[in-house]
């Protein structure tokens, strides 16, 4: 087992496998895009197979294939399967905007995906425009639909941007009352690649909590499962649940069981550091299994304490090039 200097055990890889994306949410990247990695600098399949297997066989259980857009990726659905044949890995999930997502729903299933996080800020078609840059928003709800009729676990999560898509979040909400779906609603965070800091978001949790409370009072408080980065909340009589992710406030960083790996193989033990170790050069280099573990252990027994320890030095990247 991994085990960080702060006690907290590492079990949750978020293995993001590219930095495209075929949205342009403004909150993410600019509009023209971000300087696009080259395919060499890209980690090969094989490359994230060898290092995701070297985790699961040291006690990571869980992994979340994100992005960008995992499927702007080609071939990402043969590597998906790949993975899920790692012996000791208990869960595999991803992360999408649902965009290209309908075409993979049964394969996807059939190799043992059950949980599906869809990235949808609004449910306003000229909103849904107006964020991403791009008019796809009967795609997303149809695929929506579709994963939730084939079994999946969805999570929809939005991000909560004063000015923006506040009149979204009782819609969202209302949802839950006849769908099994956890929507989740998240602090803006400041990763919009463009280096400019952000100012403290007006829409913290307690706020969006208070919003939801004003037409749905008698929602109710459940037990959050270990490590869970959203406060769970279910309204009587609704099938689905309600969740606030203190995303900027960072109030969950002292249980976080999860590392992320880059498209280009940095290992960042936290979203808001820059990144402490090149997984990549190493594999690239001839390094045993053993030494990638060391190097491995090493940068996990130095992980700062939680993301204000690290945003202290950090560079404000775009959110596709970090990994979702």
């Amino acid at each position: 087992m991994l085990k960080d200097n702060h006690g907290r055990t590492i079990n949750y890889l978020r293995l993001a496998v590219t930095d495209r994306c075929n949205l342009r949410c403004f909150y993410c990247m600019p509009e023209d895009g971000i300087d696009w990695l080259s395919r060499k600098d890209l980690m090969s399949y094989e490359e994230m197979l060898r290092i995701s297997a070297l985790l699961v066989d040291n006690g990571v259980n869980k992994i979340r294939i994100t992005g960008g857009e995992p499927f702007v990726r080609k071939e990402v659905m043969s590597f998906i399967e790949d993975l899920s044949q790692l012996n000791g890995l208990n869960q595999l999930s991803l992360t999408t905007n649902g965009v290209l997502t309908g075409g993979y729903i049964k394969r996807l299933w059939d190799c043992g995906v059950r949980s599906v996080n869809l990235s949808i800020d609004t449910l306003d078609r000229n909103r849904f425009f107006a964020i991403t840059r791009r008019d796809e928003l009967p795609v997303v709800l149809r695929t929506m639909h579709q994963l939730l009729e084939s079994g999946f676990a969805v999570r929809l999560n939005a991000v909560v941007m004063d000015g923006k898509n506040t009149d979204d979040i009782l819609p969202l909400v209302r949802l839950t009352k006849d769908l099994p779906l956890a929507v989740r609603f998240i602090e803006e965070m400041p990763f919009n690649g463009s280096g400019i800091e952000q100012s403290v978001p007006e829409w913290n949790y307690i706020k969006i909590l208070d919003t939801v409370k004003q037409d749905f009072p008698d929602i109710q408080k459940m037990q959050d499962p270990p490590f869970s980065t959203s406060y769970n909340y279910q309204i009587p009589g609704h099938q689905g649940t309600v969740g606030v992710i203190a995303a900027y406030t960072r109030s969950f960083c002292g249980s976080c069981n999860r590392i992320r790996i880059t498209p280009q193989g940095m290992l960042k033990t936290c979203l808001y550091d820059n990144g402490v170790l090149n997984v990549r050069d190493l594999l690239r280099a001839g390094s045993t299994d053993g030494e990638i573990m060391s190097a491995f252990s090493n940068a996990i027994n130095n992980r700062v304490k939680d993301g204000h320890e690290a945003e202290r030095s950090s560079v404000h990247e775009s959110m596709a090039a970090i990994g979702g």
